[in-house]
């Protein structure tokens, strides 16, 4: 059966949704049976470059396209819509201190919440960051939201360790398996580096030098987005586009595939404060219980969730 969804994404003159909309528009994400009504939001400032988008998504004559909305209105960009990918969100700027980009991104936050008032089915994707914490404020302002149908994107921390596991051990990505991230989006993110294989084996046996998570891939995959930065003169945008897809597909197609997504924390059996949003393993769309750690990657988790903890204690004003 033909089916149609209307979908809504933010900040969609920016680099990432450049990557993203086309894929979208394409029938990636959905399937070549579902046709897409796409709503795009923007600032005043983006939205002469916003319509050069638009044209160029006409041009390419995608046969499941069927509408282009463009809005600087939240109440219209999220008024009875399916799916939502926020990505618009404050960048940091020279001199600005964390705690201010937090308090700059959660105004559009608590707006665009309580706009989603409009939608209580969506499900909704947090790209834009600090995206952890831009999610709970968002669950706090969308009270007709199940907090269920909100997640934050660490699947791009997720895709690049698997990456380098399989460089290291020399095999394709698709025999890496079971990569997750407990955590915050930031460089206190924590890769489970004891339940990955590699073509089914645990991938510590496999590559045989625990140090190697702990003291090479950890800190390249907490600093893989600055390292981009540094590279490219721009912020990973293609490769978190892709990862927004993967995490969208992860959501609404489960798989008996371990991935990993920032979930509300609530009910968590890992010991992590119940008013968060914390990135789990997942499985199935739904979050993986009880996993066993080791001493070091507790460690690593806990200081995760102290960043978020303060983080919150920041945004504190915007979350009633």
């Amino acid at each position: 059966m033909v089916k149609r969804v209307k979908v809504t994404v933010t900040g969609g003159a920016g680099g990432i949704c450049y990557s993203l909309l086309f894929r979208l528009a394409s029938g990636e994400v959905f399937g070549s049976d579902t046709y897409l009504d796409l709503i795009i939001l923007e600032i005043p400032q983006g939205m002469n470059i916003l319509k050069g988008v638009a044209m160029e998504l006409q041009d390419c004559a995608f046969p499941l396209l069927l509408s282009i909305t463009l809005t600087e209105s939240a109440d219209c960009a999220f008024d009875g819509i399916d799916y939502a990918f926020l990505v618009g969100s404050r960048p940091r700027s020279k001199g600005m201190e964390r705690s201010d980009l937090l308090l700059e991104n959660g105004k559009i936050f608590v707006e665009q919440g309580r706009a989603l008032n409009r939608s209580p089915e969506a499900k909704v994707l947090v790209v834009g960051n600090p995206c952890n914490t831009n999610a709970l404020i968002l669950k706090h302002a969308a009270k007709n939201l199940p907090s269920s149908h909100i997640c934050a994107m660490t699947r791009l921390d997720r895709n690049r360790a698997t990456a380098m596991i399989a460089e290291k051990a020399k095999v394709g990505v698709n025999h890496v398996q079971g990569v997750a991230i407990f955590g915050n989006h930031s460089s206190t993110m924590v890769i489970d580096y004891l339940h990955a294989t590699i073509k089914g084996k645990h991938a510590v046996e496999v590559i045989g030098d625990i140090k190697w998570f702990q003291e090479v891939l950890f800190p390249q995959v907490q600093q893989r987005g600055a390292a981009v930065l540094e590279a490219r003169g721009h912020s990973s945008a293609a490769s978190a586009a892709n990862a927004a897809i993967d995490a969208l597909k992860d959501w609404i197609f489960p798989s008996k595939e371990i991935s990993c997504s920032a979930m509300y924390s609530q009910g968590n059996s890992y010991g992590i404060d119940g008013d968060l949003f914390f990135s789990f393993p997942t499985q199935g769309g739904k979050r993986v219980e009880g996993l066993k750690m080791d001493e070091f990657l507790l460690e690593k988790i806990k200081l995760s969730e102290k960043e978020l903890i303060e983080e919150r204690d920041i945004v504190k004003t915007y979350l009633r």
